[in-house]
Parts: C-alpha cells; structure tokens; sequence
C-alpha cells in the first residue's frame, strides 16, 4: 500500500488528508551537498521566471504609459519589488505543497514531507520559506546545521516541522 502512495507523490499528485501518509521511518536524508545542488539548480530557474513575470509586467507598463524608468515612479517600482518576490516566493511554496518537490528537488532525488508524512500545509512552508531565509541570512549557520544534526535537519527543517528525504532511485 506504501508503495501507491509513494508512485502518487512521484507522479505529482496530491497526497489527500484523508489518506494514509507515506511510512518515513526508513526514510534516508539527504546530505548538504545534494541539498546546495538542488538550491542552485532552483534559483536558475527561479530567476528566469522572475525575470519572466518582470517582463510581462513591465514591457506593458513602459510602451503603453510611457513609464520606462520605474526609479522617477515609486509606487510602480514599490508594486513591481513586491510582484517580484511574490513570484520568487511562489515558486517554493507552490511546489513544496503540491507534490513535495521543486524541479531541483525532483533533478537531485529530493521530496519534501511534513513530519507526519502527509505533504506539507502552507503554514510549514510559509515557516519553511521564512526560516530558510533566516538561515542564509545567518552566514548559512542554518543549512550548515545539517552537518551536526543526528537526522540531518536544517533549520528550517525543525522550524516547519518538514522533513526532506531521499526518494529511491529504483523506483522512479
């Protein structure tokens, strides 16, 4: 029965509350190198989707209102920064809720879980998002943690209450 839970979260589909979660006692986490990679990879694509949704807004604004330089109109360079980090921001929560993996999770074999098992709530990713922040912020103290944790938990992995595992390459 674990294992047609584990093929829906692979597949992308949504674990729902209502069904059993998915056995994490055997679960294997990843180490920090396998954790960067999957950052880097992410923030490449996170780029060209903000710098995508930056477009798409602002080409509209500069031909059709004449307002090719954002810095003489505060407001406009205000809501822009905020579309921008919505997008950014976006990307991760919309991700780790639906399916439990980023693309660069998926490409380096990682999976996002609450610690029950179910897929993790806005409110854990929200947290996730915002003590991973915390966490860079922090000289990188936060992801460096995993280095010393017994179960190889970030930060931000205690503070969401999320666990990232290694999905089983046999099975995908």
């Amino acid at each position: 029965m674990a294992q047609y839970y584990y093929e829906r979260l692979l597949a992308g589909k949504l674990l729902p509350m209502n069904e059993t979660p998915f056995n994490l006692e055997n679960a294997v986490e990843p180490g920090l190198f396998r954790r960067l990679a999957a950052i880097i990879y992410d923030s490449v694509l996170v780029a060209a989707l903000v710098a995508a949704a930056f477009t798409l807004v602002y080409l509209p604004l500069a031909t059709g209102f004449g307002l090719e330089n954002l810095n003489d109109y505060p407001w406009y360079r205000l809501a822009m920064t905020l579309w921008m980090f919505t997008v950014g921001i976006g990307f991760h929560l919309w991700f780790w809720t639906h399916g439990g993996q980023t693309l660069g999770m998926r490409a380096w074999r990682l999976m996002l879980f609450s610690n029950d098992g179910r897929s993790p709530s806005m409110k854990q990713a929200i947290i996730r998002y915002a003590i991973a922040v915390v966490s860079l912020t922090a000289l990188g103290l936060g992801f460096l943690w995993v280095l010393i944790d017994p179960q190889k938990r970030t930060w931000h992995d205690i503070a969401s209450g999320t666990r990232l595992v290694l999905v089983d390459p046999n099975i995908t």
